[in-house]
């Protein structure tokens, strides 16, 4: 089972009000309603490759660890950026790649 964390935050009423139309309309919570838009937006985006570009120099950068790669690209992508950082941090290998 997996675990729930409270967020609050702020959104135009308008959007809320969608989201409370679609909720009623489907005999559905509201919770629900944004926690699927939320799923669906994280899943469009981790799609586009300047999203993944981004995310992968978050984690070259040290900003984001590999679970949370994995997390958000799933294990076959995050073990190749992991593979990739490897090899960036050999210095050997960098040294060579410096001198082309």
């Amino acid at each position: 089972m997996s675990s729930s964390k409270r967020v609050q935050f702020r959104a135009p009423e308008q959007l809320i009000e969608q989201a409370d139309v679609l909720a009623t309309a489907e005999d559905r919570d509201r919770t629900d309603v944004l926690i699927d838009a939320l799923r669906a937006y994280l899943r469009e985006s981790t799609e586009k490759e300047d999203v993944k570009r981004d995310i992968a120099n978050a984690y070259y950068e040290g900003v984001i660890d590999y679970p949370h790669v994995k997390a958000i690209l799933g294990p076959k992508e995050a073990a190749n950026l992991r593979l990739l950082k490897g090899q960036l941090e050999d210095d050997t290998l960098a040294e060579e790649i410096a001198d082309l």
